[in-house]
């Protein structure tokens, strides 16, 4: 073929296509029908079922709800600590505020984006970089050590003290706003850096420039309580309260939780970087001075196993996935062998995972937890997922994911560091090396 597509391409591509009985069928299914309604394995269907050799004793019975926002990492963290509180108290069901945290997200990210300013008055304004700070600089999303730095420098609220908000459920318009007034405050950044001002003087704009989306994230979201009253019944109907709490107290005396022993291991066999290599990504964050983004790379079963320990020993993984593949919201289950495109369209897709990640096929997009795993003859065959999504899917609200969907779909977990052999640990007191702001590793999860 040459470089142009001829008439006589489109003759031959035409008669290819009406050759094919198979084309026709295709054609004649998806011209009336949702392509996944159609591409449905019946074979791989059947054999789904939410029972799992191994679950974790205090498992939550109700999944909570992320609704229209991009805040699954901070649910999915809030979920994993609320187990722990539970448990502590012996209580039927609880829920940290994801409104309180979701506040102190976009405070502490409105900042981390003015500095990255600051820090990149050099740039020209159509830089790559430039482009890529300014595209969503309050977004939703995040990584487990930008949660780690919210809730050791805030702490955490019940959601009975601060609720969510309409803003904080539906954030599309919220977000939009304080996009633009953060571009505002990086042009007028950038325009008084030309006229010779100062550093010093900038960060005493800046000052100002917070204190105005301080007073947005309020008028959306609620001012956030510094102290409160806790009171609630457990499971034996004993009554407990804990009066004039900080939510740092709340999080350092009652949560049983220690953020700071939980490591992220990261699976990408990419071209680019090494397996047993510590990996941290430029310009990503959200607290300025808090522990910077820290990745190791392992095989797949490294990843495996001290998730498989963790969950035996009934503590919940956070994990991030790339959730919109071969999944089925409804059903909840997430299968490799779920859906058969390549009878569909004739074709085979052939991308590795590495593939994906290095062709933009692929990252990770969401953050869940995994409360089970079924382990057979010693290896593991699927794993239950606590998503934030509502009792709507799945096992009310808890999703499947078959062990080759891991494999394929599946790049991050965080577990304690009891849980992992001492040269993974090892990793961690290397210094990392850093990827560029834009890699696939840098995804947010939404």
């Amino acid at each position: 073929m040459k470089d142009s597509i001829s008439k006589k391409n489109i003759s031959e591509f035409n008669k290819l296509f009406k050759d094919s009985p198979i084309f026709k069928i295709s054609r004649n299914a998806l011209t009336r029908s949702q392509i996944n309604d159609i591409a449905m394995n019946w074979d791989a269907f059947r054999q789904t079922n939410h029972v799992y050799s191994d679950v974790i004793k205090n498992e939550m019975q109700k999944v909570t709800n992320q609704k229209a926002s991009g805040r699954c990492w901070g649910f999915a963290g809030l979920n994993l600590m609320r187990i722990s509180l539970s448990e502590k108290y012996n209580l039927k069901d609880f829920e940290f505020s994801q409104n309180y945290f979701m506040f102190f997200d976009k405070l502490e990210k409105s900042n981390y984006f003015l500095e990255n300013i600051i820090e990149t008055l050099n740039e020209s304004y159509d830089s790559r970089l430039m482009m890529h700070l300014l595209d969503s600089p309050v977004q939703d999303g995040g990584q487990w050590d930008m949660f780690v730095n919210l809730i050791e420098k805030y702490g955490v609220v019940p959601q009975s003290v601060m609720p969510e908000s309409f803003q904080s459920s539906q954030s599309r318009m919220m977000n939009s706003f304080l996009t633009r007034k953060l571009r505002e405050f990086a042009w007028t950044i950038r325009k008084m850096n030309n006229k010779g001002v100062k550093v010093a003087q900038l960060r005493i704009e800046k000052e100002k420039m917070m204190s105005v989306i301080y007073s947005m994230l309020c008028i959306c979201l609620g001012d956030p309580p510094a102290k409160f009253d806790w009171q609630v019944r457990d499971k034996k109907n004993k009554f407990i309260r804990h009066t004039d709490l900080s939510p740092v107290d709340f999080y350092k005396k009652h949560t049983g939780v220690n953020l700071k022993d939980k490591f992220c291991l990261i699976h990408a066999p990419m071209s680019n970087k090494k397996i047993n290599e510590l990996y941290t990504v430029s310009f990503l964050g959200n607290v300025v001075g808090g522990q910077i983004i820290k990745y190791a790379n392992v095989e797949i079963d490294d990843i495996k196993k001290a998730a498989i320990k963790s969950i035996k020993s009934d503590e919940a993984v956070w994990f991030g996935c790339d959730v919109g593949k071969m999944f089925h919201r409804d059903l909840g289950i997430m299968d490799i062998d779920l859906y058969d495109y390549e009878s569909l369209f004739g074709t085979d897709f052939l991308m590795d995972k590495a593939a994906r990640l290095e062709y933009g096929d692929s990252m990770m997009t969401h953050a869940m937890l995994f409360t089970g795993v079924d382990i057979v003859d010693g290896k593991s065959r699927k794993w239950r997922v606590e998503n934030s999504w509502g009792a709507k899917g799945g096992s009310k609200g808890y999703y499947l994911m078959t062990d080759k969907w891991f494999n394929e779909y599946n790049y991050e977990i965080v577990v304690d560091k009891k849980y992992l052999p001492k040269r993974i640990l090892d990793l961690f007191k290397k210094e990392p090396v850093e990827l560029a702001p834009w890699d696939p590793m840098g995804a947010l999860a939404f």
